[in-house]
């Protein structure tokens, strides 16, 4: 199977909106520090980037979960395939995630951290599919866009560990 790559976000706006997004993100935890957790693999490249940008003080811990085989959809079963390396108790924890689908795995996954006591959890993310929501209770905090229900790639996100090293968000058209 052969798929073309068709531009949805540039590159210039993709750099733009994280920069107004981390601004946001400083004034809202002016004279705290913040937890940054990256949800792995696709959440990397906008999780750095955000931080480069963010001006309070920044730790950072990694978290691999996924709902996703090798194809296009969710398999709808959430599981850990890495976990945190430092506590959360009494943190700021902020959960920076590359795109956020249905909302089953970060339902999943902020439910297990509230029971590791930190003293708030927001979320982050680069891309939401708010149509494709089932878990309604997920409340993201932070976005940068908005975008339709079309399959994307690039800046980490991933076809089949394909197109994450792309600087431009994209459409896979097969």
């Amino acid at each position: 199977m052969s798929e073309k790559i068709r531009v949805l976000i540039p590159e210039e706006d993709v750099n733009k909106k994280i920069g107004e997004v981390a601004a946001r993100i400083s004034r809202d935890y002016e004279g705290r520090s913040v937890h940054l957790i990256c949800v792995l693999k696709g959440g990397v490249f906008f999780t750095c980037e955000l931080a480069k940008r963010l001006t309070v003080p920044v730790s950072l811990d990694f978290m691999s979960v996924s709902s996703y085989g090798s194809g296009t959809e969710s398999s709808g079963v959430v599981r850990i395939v890495k976990d945190l390396d430092e506590p959360l108790e009494g943190r700021d924890v902020l959960i920076v995630e590359d795109i956020i689908d249905s909302g089953r795995t970060l339902a999943y996954l902020i439910e297990i951290l509230k029971q590791r006591g930190p003293a708030s959890i927001r979320l982050c993310t680069l891309l939401d599919k708010p149509e494709r929501r089932v878990k309604k209770q997920v409340t993201v905090d932070y976005t940068c866009f908005s975008i339709p229900d079309e399959f994307v790639v690039g800046y980490g996100l991933d076809y089949d560990q394909k197109y994450r090293n792309l600087p431009y968000i994209g459409v896979v058209e097969f």
